[in-house]
């Protein structure tokens, strides 16, 4: 009776969601909902979480530990997908304060705690790409190679997780590639690609290349990170390796608008992402092309999930119903005018 009793109260334990009002915390919640697990968001002040019943919100931010602490108490697992990801910032500290340092009070809250298990989100912008080919999770690469102050924030708070999982908390890591799909509410950079796409503001493109994934398959990769990760170990959840052309060929065919033919040169986007960001460094408002981005196109983003399929049973669909869940939704909810 006594063991009976004890399962059961493992069972009712929440499970703590950061970023769940935004775009993969929000499917991850959605998915955890599904499953009947219960969930508890944190928020921040003045944030709300849409359109998932039965979620319990406690207010905090990442930079309070003690708002961490209240959130943590009581809760078995913690899916930390929150992330302050912007690619320009008019004061970059913010990007640090969130990322790495709510990181690492989120992991000591979490431990104080007697968490079960924790999931960090970390990105693939962590994973090293080799020249011309795709990268996994044993290509070697180094804060050096991070370009801009999102990506080194993000390899940062990776090691965290990384140090913590060393220290023996089951910490494991999964680094998305470019989830795309519905309730993108942000939306996220590569949601505003096709938010531009869908306003006709993509009047040419660049010669560079996403792994794109179907954000539900995101959630369900954190899921399974949860279930059959070993700690202290990353997992790429990723689908499909695509040049922005092949992209833009398929949102031509899903929303009927043409798909820009004119590739610009990458010292010609070097140029307008110096300009654009000198310009929002003197108005404070974001550029239309950041520097980081037009950085981080250089190089195709091209990578293989081989890990998250073999130990996760990670099952990713083709991206192309994905894109058309996406397109729908901003259509359906007034982003593209």
């Amino acid at each position: 009776m006594g063991a009976a009793i004890e399962r059961i109260e493992k069972k009712v334990k929440p499970n703590l969601v950061t970023g769940a009002s935004g775009f993969v915390g929000w499917h991850v919640a959605r998915r955890l909902l599904e499953k009947g697990q219960p969930v508890r968001a944190l928020v921040r002040l003045g944030s709300r979480v849409r359109e998932l019943d039965g979620v319990e919100t406690v207010t905090g931010d990442l930079r309070d530990a003690g708002s961490l602490e209240r959130a943590a108490a009581g809760c078995g697992v913690v899916y930390h997908v929150a992330a302050d990801y912007r690619l320009w910032a008019a004061d970059p500290r913010e990007l640090y304060e969130s990322n790495v340092e709510g990181t690492g009070n989120l992991l000591r809250a979490a431990r104080a705690a007697g968490v079960e298990r924790f999931v960090y989100t970390s990105t693939v912008g962590c994973i090293g790409i080799p020249a011309g080919g795709a990268g996994d999770e044993t290509t070697a690469v180094g804060l050096e190679e991070m370009s801009g102050d999102y990506k080194k924030s993000k390899f940062l708070a990776e090691q965290r997780a990384v140090e913590f999982a060393g220290e023996g908390f089951p910490v494991v890591i999964v680094n998305p590639t470019a989830p795309v799909g519905d309730h993108d509410v942000k939306p996220t950079p590569t949601g505003k690609i096709i938010v531009d796409y869908l306003k006709g503001e993509m009047p040419a493109y660049v010669d560079t290349g996403l792994n794109l994934i179907d954000v539900r398959d995101t959630a369900e990769g954190h899921l399974l990170a949860c279930e059959r990760g070993k700690p202290g170990t990353r997992y790429i959840l990723g689908a499909e390796n695509l040049t922005l052309r092949e992209i833009f060929e398929r949102l031509e065919r899903i929303s009927g608008r043409r798909a820009p033919s004119v590739r610009i040169p990458y010292p010609v986007a070097y140029a307008a992402g110096v300009c654009s960001t000198a310009w929002a460094e003197i108005t404070g408002k974001p550029p239309r092309a950041p520097l980081e981005g037009v950085r981080m196109a250089r190089k195709k983003m091209f990578v293989r999930n081989a890990r998250a399929v073999r130990e996760l049973g990670l099952e990713p669909a083709p991206v192309y119903k994905a894109l058309e869940r996406a397109v729908k939704w901003f259509r359906d909810n007034g982003y593209c005018g």
